[in-house]
């Protein structure tokens, strides 16, 4: 990494980046990250993305500006956030999309408006939205989450069509259904995403049955890199979508939620009354937006660079890497059992700044590509693991 020079950071910045800029620099000027050496990448095999700790966010920052100078919003009005949304309207193809301080509010707002006076909402058991995010669809907006598919990355069409069509038979009283929110791909169940296929029975179903659909698209490029389709097309069989800004675009914050212009005028009203209105988001903004523009190409070069990695890996006895079943960028890693894990990971991380989640004592872990990988040429990678493996016997 290169040196952070404040002052060259100030003058390139230029005037539309001083007046929040200059409050932060001195304070951060004296911040390391133990994550972040100086003069070292790290190679990290867990993430989705890059994590900016300290003043390695204000050098990407400055990146950014070298590229377009950077832009103040006012209270997400203007500058950088009104580029990023324009951007993400582009991307997934809906007419408007909004910044939003966190991915909780972008679903829970979503299926709010979505569902309006009704109450039920169908959801996956293991998706965010009813494991994470404390309730506050039944606490906050009267929603009442049901949950289908007990541990599973997804249920089916038909699950939803019957457990729609057995609601008379379950209960009394007729309060409406909302609509259906579906996570992809599944955090809970290591990022594993829902085959496209599934996904157009579902919302032509919903369709049908006039049932809006929301997508928690978290981590929406994940799946379209790995399954080959585009966000737009995902974005395609849904009425709104929320997608991170901080999992793997490296701001340290936020979300966008795209949807019909009807339904996304109406969030800023939703944002000030929950409290998440804030003055400047730019920083959030400025830094999504610069990674935006090159996360589909970085991704691709990480999956190509990871199978190179992992087919020669895959030679070594006792080693084995494998694709998970309807997976994104999460791999199990089997290493001999009789090899010394603590060991094995030490030496990759002090010798060679390669970092990996320790086994467990059957000598498997999970392993995450992600754009680290680019840090090194795949051949540095392959002779470290080879190298750790022998120190480790």
């Amino acid at each position: 990494m290169k040196a952070f020079n404040r002052r060259n950071f100030i003058k390139g910045a230029g005037l539309t980046l001083l007046p929040a800029a200059l409050p932060t620099i001195p304070a951060l000027s004296h911040i390391t990250s133990p994550e972040m050496p100086p003069n070292e990448s790290i190679v990290k095999f867990y993430g989705d993305g890059e994590m900016y700790d300290g003043l390695s966010y204000l050098e990407q920052l400055q990146a950014a500006n070298n590229k377009q100078p950077l832009k103040v919003d006012r209270y997400g009005a203007g500058g950088a956030i009104e580029e990023l949304e324009k951007k993400f309207e582009t991307i997934t193809g809906k007419e408007k999309a909004i910044f939003m301080p966190s991915g909780t509010m972008a679903n829970q707002f979503a299926i709010a408006m979505l569902s309006g006076e009704n109450t039920k909402v169908y959801v996956q058991d293991t998706s965010h939205v009813y494991r994470d995010e404390a309730d506050a669809a039944q606490s906050v907006f009267n929603k009442r989450l049901i949950p289908l598919a007990k541990n599973q990355t997804y249920f089916t069409a038909e699950e939803l069509k019957r457990a729609i069509e057995n609601l008379d038979n379950e209960e009394v009283f007729k309060s409406g259904i909302g609509c259906v929110s579906i996570e992809n791909p599944v955090r809970r169940t290591d990022g594993r995403m829902i085959p496209i296929g599934e996904i157009k029975k579902i919302s032509e179903y919903c369709r049908s049955k006039n049932l809006k659909l929301h997508l928690d698209g978290a981590r929406l490029h994940m799946a379209s890199a790995w399954s080959g389709i585009s966000i737009r097309e995902y974005s395609s069989y849904f009425d709104t979508v929320y997608i991170s800004l901080y999992k793997y675009l490296g701001a340290s914050g936020g979300a966008i939620l795209c949807g019909q212009k009807s339904v996304i005028e109406k969030m800023p009203h939703m944002i000030k009354i929950h409290g998440g209105s804030m003055f400047g988001n730019w920083l959030n903004g400025a830094m999504a937006s610069y990674k935006l523009d090159t996360i589909e190409e970085t991704l691709k070069e990480a999956i190509r660079r990871s199978k190179e990695i992992f087919n020669t890996l895959n030679q070594i006895q006792g080693l084995k890497i494998t694709a998970l079943d309807n997976g994104t960028n999460i791999y199990e890693l089997q290493v001999p059992i009789n090899m010394n894990v603590q060991k094995f990971g030490d030496h990759l991380a002090k010798e060679y700044m390669i970092r990996i989640s320790r086994p467990n004592a059957g000598g498997i872990a999970r392993i995450t590509v992600n754009e680290t990988l680019l840090y090194r040429e795949p051949k540095y990678i392959i002779d470290a693991f080879k190298d750790a493996l022998n120190k480790a016997k």
